[in-house]
């Protein structure tokens, strides 16, 4: 990892102590799925607790994507339809959009940045099911690929000015973003959302895994190698998200660790366009929301 100077160090830190904290209800429904024998019915009082979070949830749920034959009027009646890991995905999606700002003066597009969180954490959770060896939780994964560029709503948000000169560093060059920040800033949105998660009290996997995101030359971890392809992966032409660059080929270690490149990992999945659709949907629901 880059040295940093002090005057810049005091800076990150300074920005990520302005962010807002993670809402207690997520730590707390972290926790409770974490054990193979919490009664899901813990899990849904936790979150019926969250008048907001049950209030966006349930919108959401009732929203055209999901067509489902009536109304969704409780937690526990969308279980019946969806399953509690899927609840729980979507409870977690919801407290990060939650978190987002609606306006920025960097310009950043937090829209497009939604789209290609929503889906990079769909392909992880994905690629954790199908490629797990060591028993990572999917959920973990899902939540990586949510919060994995969340050092660049840090940017937008807390160093407007240099983030926007990354930006346009990042379109005239053809480089990738993180790579502009290096140049702009001294440090790239990874070491930043790493120092944001471990504000927010997540565990050290989590925070080393969105650290390492862009690094692929060693498999970390289960969770960093499904976070890493994933990344690459929603970048393919087969499933755009509008984050930024192409995607690069797999180094050696991460296509010996999922069996090829992406477009042979893609094949292993499977039709992957009901992630799209539903990274559209949910987007565009939580925008409605939103305003």
């Amino acid at each position: 990892m880059t040295e940093i100077s002090t005057e810049l160090s005091k800076k990150l830190s300074d920005a990520v102590e302005k962010m807002p904290a993670f809402p207690k209800s997520v730590q707390r429904i972290l926790e409770l799925s974490r054990d193979i024998n919490c009664p899901p019915k813990e899990l849904v009082s936790v979150i019926e607790k969250d008048p907001v979070m049950t209030m966006k949830l349930l919108r959401t749920l009732n929203s055209a994507y999901y067509s489902f034959p009536k109304q969704i009027n409780s937690i526990n009646h969308s279980i019946v339809f969806l399953g509690l890991n899927t609840i729980k995905n979507m409870a977690l999606s919801i407290a990060v959009i939650g978190a987002l700002p609606q306006h920025n003066t960097a310009g950043y597009d937090i829209q497009r940045y939604l789209m290609h969180s929503l889906i990079t954490a769909s392909l992880a959770r994905l690629l954790c099911q199908k490629f797990n060896k060591d028993g990572t939780d999917p959920g973990d994964c899902n939540l990586a690929g949510l919060l994995h560029d969340f050092g660049q709503i840090v940017f937008a948000q807390f160093l407007p000015e240099e983030f926007k000169k990354a930006l346009s560093y990042s379109t005239d060059n053809n480089v990738p973003l993180y790579i502009a920040e290096q140049h702009i800033i001294g440090v790239d949105h990874s070491r930043v959302g790493a120092m944001l998660v471990e504000r927010w009290q997540f565990p050290k996997n989590l925070s080393d895994a969105i650290r390492h995101h862009h690094d692929g030359t060693s498999v970390h971890s289960t969770l960093h190698g499904c976070l890493f392809v994933a990344d690459q992966l929603s970048k393919h032409k087969t499933l755009s998200s509008g984050s930024d660059g192409v995607p690069n080929e797999l180094p050696p270690a991460m296509a010996d660790r999922f069996g090829g490149n992406l477009n042979e990992i893609i094949v292993q999945l499977g039709d992957l366009s009901n992630v799209v659709a539903e990274a559209q949907a949910f987007a565009q629901t939580s925008k409605e929301i939103q305003s």
